[in-house]
């Protein structure tokens, strides 16, 4: 038997004993006839999501009043900020969040956007500088000075640590897919916001380290590193849905005949998703990285050499 059939035989066990009872949604689930107008606005989605454009929003204008010449914020980042929102309400808004209930291959899409899409474009954004000129005048420099505390410091320190949010990302990947947890996101709405939380909270860690951390003398060279490394372990993961024989989740068993699908090829499609449009960002990210590394190699290499000739001629 093959390595990704023992895995998802093994993992859909021990869901099958978490779960003995069926759910019980609170709507009807979206049909072929109805998916489209399956839009979803619960207020414990729509209300974080509104407040953070219109904090956006705020912080932007007040920072372009006071730094008029030259600002904090420059458009491309304003505009990725923009993009990466909408991401975010057509991944946790639109139809996706209630057919991923029915199909696991959406679901996954609506993972994948979170993640790789919203998450690298809000980090690119600067949310936070924003959020704070959104502020009253009198709070800024209280609540700035509060993240500069040596306590709060050193704990960000630690929390955005290039290993540590590698870690944490990965880990939140990774458990989040044992069908025991995976599962009963689709069993209870709590679980499921704390899901969709912690993979774009993991995900927005993961990104702005990547983009704004510091990686010490290794550079991009480190940051290439995490990128190939996070890109090789979620690929292993849609591999095994990919190539899996077993249905990794029960719960799915008789929710895709509708969708002329069998649930294990659409959970193979899943595994697709996972494994190809993801790959590919990070290949690209990746080999931009590497670029930037090579690149900046070569200016330490110029210098260097500048620097011999410069004292070559003091000495003369």
């Amino acid at each position: 038997m093959r390595l990704s059939t023992k895995f998802g035989a093994v993992l859909s066990l021990l869901s099958k004993q978490a779960f003995a009872h069926p759910e019980s949604p609170h709507q009807a689930l979206p049909t072929p006839n109805s998916w489209t107008s399956a839009w979803s606005w619960e207020p414990g989605i729509v209300v974080p999501v509104v407040l953070a454009i219109v904090f956006y929003s705020i912080g932007i204008l007040r920072a372009r009043r006071r730094n008029s010449d030259s600002p904090v914020i420059r458009n491309w980042q304003v505009a990725s900020f923009v993009l990466g929102w909408l991401t975010l309400v057509i991944a946790l808004d639109s139809p996706l969040h209630k057919l991923g209930s029915v199909l696991f291959s959406v679901h996954m899409t609506q993972h994948e956007l979170l993640m790789v899409i919203a998450a690298p474009l809000l980090a690119l954004g600067q949310p936070l500088v924003a959020f704070l000129f959104a502020l009253p005048q009198q709070a800024r420099r209280p609540v700035a000075g509060w993240f500069r505390t040596t306590a709060i410091v050193k704990i960000w320190r630690v929390i955005s640590a290039p290993l540590t949010v590698w870690i944490i990302h990965g880990l939140t990947l990774w458990a989040w897919h044992i069908p025991l947890l995976y599962e009963a996101t689709l069993h209870s709405e709590f679980v499921h916001a704390l899901q969709h939380v912690t993979f774009l909270g993991t995900a927005l860690l993961f990104w702005w380290t990547l983009i704004r951390g510091s990686y010490g003398r290794l550079g991009y060279g480190a940051a290439f590193l995490y990128v190939f490394t996070t890109a090789l372990h979620t690929s292993i993961l849609g591999a095994l849905l990919t190539f899996s024989g077993e249905l990794w989740y029960p719960i799915y068993a008789a929710r895709t005949l509708l969708w002329n699908l069998t649930p294990v090829e659409d959970q193979q499609l899943g595994g697709l998703v996972m494994w190809i449009p993801s790959g590919v960002v990070f290949i690209v990210i990746g080999i931009a990285l590497l670029a930037a590394w090579i690149g900046e190699s070569e200016r330490r290499v110029r210098l260097g050499k500048l620097s011999e000739v410069t004292e070559w001629g003091s000495h003369d």
